[in-house]
């Protein structure tokens, strides 16, 4: 009896041989497009002339990674502060700078595209200024890109901060054609008249969401 007091005592501390703390879940890989997607992808920028260099597949943080990502060199209208981005973002977004940003620039404001800043595409990091539970954000892939503003190659910049609720009708009319030609292009798009976090830039996410804001 007393060897099994002894004993019971002895496997309470050590366990029995189970591990001292409860096993960790594993990480949230994150999983992109498929190999053909992403093939088919490449071959899409390819046709319309767009150059780019593929990305080796990285995982960072739990559910943060880069999969299926590319890096723009040249899609006809320079983009600043824009690196990794998964291809069918990149895909969406190269059409919409080439065939409605610039085109409304030219016809709408009188001046040709000089340049888009960008605010980025990939950030680990949860979704901000929205109600509901905690999400990772579409940058945490590299699935989005924020726009903060354009220049024209006559000196006019134009950004989202100054000029979204501009009284000028033609600023309006711009602002207009271009959204509604992204929401038409990416799953997610969110302007100022979201919420307050989007105050200075355009939210463009290749979602399939079908939400447009």
């Amino acid at each position: 009896m007393r060897h099994y007091i002894v004993l019971a005592v002895g496997c309470a501390l050590a366990a029995c041989g189970s591990p001292e703390r409860p096993s960790q879940p594993p990480p949230r890989v994150v999983q992109g497009p498929s190999l053909r997607e992403t093939a088919q992808c490449q071959a899409d920028l390819r046709r319309e002339g767009v150059d780019f260099q593929p990305l080796p597949d990285k995982q960072f943080a739990p559910g943060c990674g880069l999969v299926g990502t590319v890096k723009l060199l040249d899609i006809g209208v320079p983009t600043t502060n824009l690196g990794a981005v998964r291809c069918g973002e990149a895909r969406a977004y190269a059409f919409w700078a080439r065939n409605a940003v610039a085109p409304a620039a030219y016809q709408i404001l009188g001046s040709e595209l000089a340049k888009i800043e960008s605010m980025g595409s990939y950030s680990c990091r949860n979704t901000v200024g929205t109600s509901g539970p905690v999400r990772l954000s579409g940058h945490a892939t590299a699935n989005a890109i924020d726009i903060g503003g354009f220049v024209l190659k006559d000196g006019r910049r134009i950004t989202v901060l100054n000029d979204w609720a501009s009284a000028d009708p033609a600023l309006r009319q711009f602002w207009d054609v271009i959204r509604r030609s992204a929401c038409r292009r990416f799953g997610t798009v969110l302007t100022p008249d979201y919420n307050a976090a989007h105050r200075n830039h355009l939210h463009l996410e290749d979602d399939k969401a079908g939400f447009c804001r």
